[in-house]
């Protein structure tokens, strides 16, 4: 079965909505953007879309070459430290010779909504999108029980307690933050990379599999029928778009499948954006 990640997208989007105009105070990101990366920009024009429908200021600070580490430092600081600023995130992945770590440590924890500081209040996005995937089917979760939050822990330690999870790939901007996501969780998962030996085997036994590589990793034969399939990774063969397996081979042999040639502006990127202003929302709220 397709797992339809616009419709609940869309569901969280009005909820998000019903809960903004209770508050008082506006909501508002600024965004951090370094260099001329075209997928960079279209996630944050996404980012931008996304707020304008649910009626979030916006600002774009784009830094078309890489900054100094002081003059970056003190922008960001600046931006954080204005009141009217109620959420930050920087743009990943961030150019080489700019410390992350330490350019985190200049944002409030409380507006740091991309859960990246060691000691947040925040999950990342990401990891919040693929937990919202899983509560829809596991939990059938009704509209307004969409929102993943702690509260959630044990649903999902008993859940998946004898069940056995993949995570495929280890980047920065996608298979760290859902590892981080699941532990938070309780969920244990093994992690599959380019080094594993015999990844064969570990697919085989998988009821989950979360992917996040850019390429062709996952093939029916090397799948337990029943499993879940989420895909995060993103390819290009010529002018398609395309993810870590192919819908038509896997269809059969998965329960539920999330499909992997839907791009950036649908599947898990737009529900992964609308989870970030869950974030944005609590930074009023707590």
């Amino acid at each position: 079965m397709v797992i339809a990640a616009n419709k609940l997208t869309n569901i969280l989007k009005k909820e998000i909505k019903k809960q903004i105009k209770t508050l008082k105070k506006k909501l508002k990101l600024v965004v951090f953007l370094i260099g001329n990366s075209p997928d960079q920009l279209r996630s944050v024009n996404l980012k931008k879309k996304i707020a304008k429908e649910l009626g979030i200021k916006f600002e774009l600070v784009h830094l078309k070459t890489t900054p100094p580490f002081e003059r970056l430092i003190r922008q960001i600081k600046e931006r954080a430290n204005q009141p009217e600023t109620t959420g930050i995130i920087i743009q990943q992945p961030l150019p080489a010779q700019l410390s992350t770590e330490s350019i985190y440590q200049s944002i409030p924890p409380k507006k740091e909504i991309d859960g990246h500081l060691r000691k947040t209040p925040y999950y990342p996005p990401i990891g919040l999108a693929v937990l919202t995937i899983l509560k829809s089917i596991y939990l059938k979760a009704k509209k307004d029980n969409l929102f993943v939050t702690k509260k959630d822990l044990s649903f999902f330690k008993k859940l998946f307690h004898h069940k056995k999870v993949v995570l495929i790939g280890r980047g920065q901007t996608a298979g760290q933050p859902i590892g981080r996501t699941l532990t938070e969780f309780k969920i244990n998962y093994f992690s599959l990379n380019s080094k594993t030996a015999n990844p064969r085997i570990y697919l085989q036994q998988a009821d989950l599999i979360i992917s996040a590589v850019g390429k062709k990793v996952i093939v029916p034969e090397n799948l337990k029928p029943g499993v879940i399939l989420i895909n995060i990774g993103i390819r290009k063969e010529g002018k398609q778009i395309k993810g870590d397996y192919d819908d038509r081979e896997i269809k059969k042999v998965a329960n539920f499948y999330l499909p992997a040639n839907q791009g950036i502006n649908k599947g898990v990127m737009p529900l992964s954006v609308v989870c970030l202003y869950q974030n944005l929302l609590q930074t009023v709220k707590t």
